[in-house]
C-alpha cells in the first residue's frame, strides 16, 4: 500500500501519475483496483506477520525459560497457562493432558495438576502423536496469510504486463484513429502501459520478500517446535516411564 501511495504522489509527463490513473479507461482502472488490492492485503498481512512471529519469538523464549528452570513437569504446568501466542506452550500443556490421561494412580492428583503417572511405551508413542498433530497445526497457524503473498507475487506482474499490454494497444488504436504519431496521440496508452508495469511491481516485490522471509521463520518455528517435542518426550520418559 505504500508503495502506491508514493507512487500516486510522484510526478509523470503530461501530469501527476494520480491524474493519469483517474483519466483511463474502465479495463485500466480494473487492472489498477486489482493491482491495489493485492498491494493492500498483502501489507496487511505483512504487517500481521511481523507482530506476531515477534511475539511468538519473545514468548517462545519465556516459555522455554519457565521450562527449564522447574524440576519437574508437574511444577511447569501451572505457570505455563498465560503463554497463549507460543505453540511451545499448547505443545506442553496437549502432551501433559495425554499423559495423565494415563494415569494408574490416584486421580485426585491429577485433576490438581500434580499426576503421578506410570507410563508404558505404548503410552509414550501416544504422547508422540499428540504432539506431531499439535505441531502440524500450530505450523498451519503460523502459515495462514502467507499462501496470499505468494499468489501476489506470483499475479501482480501478469497483471502489470497485461496493463502494459492494453495501454500499448490503446496507444495504436489511437494512431489508427487519428492518422498520426505524435506525442500526444501516443502519450496517453503509452502512461497508462508504465503505470501498470509499475503498479506490478510494486505489488509484486514486497510480496516476494515478505514471503520468503515468512518461510524462513515459520522453518525455524518448526525447528524449534520438533525440537521442544523431543525434549518434552525426553523428560516424560524420565519422569514416568515404567
Amino acid at each position: 500500500m505504500l508503495n502506491f501511495i508514493v507512487v500516486l504522489q510522484s510526478g509523470a509527463t503530461g501530469g501527476k501519475l494520480g491524474e493519469i490513473v483517474l483519466s483511463a479507461d474502465w479495463f485500466a482502472k480494473i487492472i489498477f483496483l486489482l493491482l491495489l488490492f493485492f498491494s493492500v492485503v498483502s501489507w496487511g498481512i505483512i504487517t500481521y506477520k511481523l507482530k506476531n512471529f515477534k511475539k511468538v519469538q519473545k514468548e517462545s523464549k519465556s516459555f522455554l525459560s519457565v521450562y527449564t528452570s522447574k524440576r519437574g513437569l508437574s511444577q511447569v504446568y501451572p505457570n505455563v497457562s498465560a503463554y497463549h501466542t507460543t505453540p511451545l506452550c499448547r505443545l506442553f500443556l496437549e502432551g501433559y493432558k495425554k499423559m495423565t490421561d494415563f494415569s494408574e494412580l490416584d486421580s485426585a492428583l491429577v485433576r490438581t495438576g500434580n499426576p503421578q503417572v506410570a507410563l508404558t511405551t505404548e503410552a509414550i508413542e501416544d504422547i508422540k502423536s499428540t504432539l506431531l498433530r499439535v505441531t502440524n497445526e500450530e505450523t498451519e497457524k503460523l502459515e495462514k496469510g502467507v499462501a496470499f503473498l505468494a499468489t501476489t507475487a506470483n499475479v501482480s506482474p501478469f497483471l502489470g504486463l497485461l496493463g502494459t499490454v492494453w495501454g500499448v494497444m490503446i496507444s495504436f488504436q489511437d494512431i489508427g484513429i487519428r492518422g498520426s504519431a505524435s506525442l500526444a496521440v501516443v502519450a496517453p496508452g503509452i502512461a497508462t502501459a508504465l503505470i501498470a508495469t509499475i503498479f506490478g511491481l510494486a505489488a509484486a516485490i514486497p510480496a516476494v520478500v515478505s514471503y520468503n522471509y515468512c518461510n524462513r521463520r515459520i522453518r525455524n518455528f518448526v525447528v524449534m517446535q520438533e525440537n521442544f517435542a523431543s525434549q518434552l518426550i525426553s523428560d516424560v520418559r524420565r519422569e514416568f516411564l515404567l
